[in-house]
């Protein structure tokens, strides 16, 4: 993205979103690239923008403002003028680039040279180096990059190619204990998913939110696909404990045609939109637009991002979990705090209308309630 595109939308939010309580304004992967696209950032040896200490920066044509060693501190200097709050996408490890120079590690003695792991890249996007959490240098190097992210006002990472297989224990908890040392509280949410239902302890522990999905598109088979996904870590579910369902694909995706299929209107039906809002909101999946706000229609933006009522039950219930599931349908609950009132959602899962019933036996409840 572009920095007058993150602008525009961010001021939409400020404008249109932010009482309904939208707040995070983040830049996706490739900002530190000049000549990334879609058909190259998975190649090897992508140039990249780096300083001295081997800290990706952001590229200046993207992000003028970024010139003269700014950085992206402009730019969050902006998001948080209207009273929101600015995150970036950062892919696990130091850059390739530096361990061939030997670029220096702020505050050691040790370099790029010795603390990257070359076996170690993404699969995916493979121009980072995993850091070794066990050598000296490996440390100060997270405290280096989250002490740039802090000096530009940073309060949300979203760390990338840290639970694909394997589980990338060590530098996850660096960015842990880097975020602690930086002096700015920053959400960390971890990348991608599906993340490992064994390690939820650890996750919980050190990050906010987490992706228990793959990368979620305008699909029906993904998000049937959710609702095991959601089930699963529901007892996970916590105030500063988030399993994240992905970006919400409604409205207008693929800008550009990048960076999955050729630009468009999301392929959900009505129904599908239903289900997916209602479903995330149940299961207090974190909820993120993945759609230019500018060109998503009003009607799509006002139905699901401003309903108060929807958006009341992601944020503020208890106890949410599946009842019941089978292929037909499936039943979810979750309880208001303050007075105990339940929510009840009816899913059918078919292909065609249906009748879905609940038997309140299934939750013990007796007697006669008002809906």
């Amino acid at each position: 993205v572009t920095e007058d595109a993150v602008k525009a939308n961010a001021d939409y939010m400020a404008a249109h979103l932010k009482e309904f309580g939208w707040e995070y304004i983040v830049v996706d992967l490739g900002w530190y690239a000049p000549g990334v696209t879609t058909s190259n950032y998975k190649k090897k040896n992508i140039p990249m923008i780096t300083d001295e200490f081997g800290r990706l920066i952001p590229v200046e044509e993207r992000f003028p403002s970024s010139a003269d060693g700014k950085g992206f501190k402009p730019l969050a200097d902006y998001i948080h003028s209207l009273g929101l709050k600015f995150g970036i996408h950062i892919m696990r490890g130091i850059a390739r680039q530096a361990y061939f120079q030997k670029s220096k590690i702020m505050g050691s003695k040790a370099t790029a040279y010795d603390i990257a792991e070359p076996f170690d890249t993404c699969n995916w996007c493979n121009n980072m180096y995993g850091v070794d959490a066990s050598k000296e240098g490996a440390q100060e190097y997270y405290n280096s990059i989250f002490k740039l992210y802090a000096e530009w006002g940073v309060d949300f990472i979203k760390a990338d190619d840290t639970m694909y297989p394997p589980y990338h224990k060590g530098e996850i908890e660096m960015m842990r204990k880097a975020i602690e040392n930086c002096g700015r509280p920053m959400v960390l949410s971890l990348s991608c998913g599906e993340a490992p239902l064994g390690r939820a302890e650890h996750i919980k522990k050190n990050a906010t939110m987490w992706r228990v999905s793959a990368d979620f598109w305008d699909n029906w088979e993904d998000l049937y696909h959710n609702f095991d996904l959601l089930n699963a870590w529901s007892s996970h579910i916590g105030e500063d404990s988030w399993p994240d369902a992905d970006m919400i694909p409604f409205g207008k995706l693929a800008l550009q045609n990048r960076p999955v299929g050729k630009e468009r209107m999301s392929r959900f039906t009505p129904e599908e939109y239903n289900t997916l809002m209602t479903l995330f909101c149940m299961a207090r999946s974190p909820l993120m637009i993945g759609a230019d706000l500018l060109s998503t229609p009003k009607e799509i933006i006002d139905k699901y991002f401003k309903n108060d009522e929807i958006l009341a039950i992601d944020q503020h219930s208890t106890d949410n979990r599946q009842v019941f599931k089978n292929k037909s349908y499936a039943i979810w609950t979750a309880t208001v705090p303050e007075t105990g009132e339940r929510y009840i959602a009816l899913f059918n899962l078919q292909d065609k209308p249906a009748t879905v019933t609940f038997n309140m036996e299934l939750e013990s409840l007796r007697g006669k309630y008002q809906a």
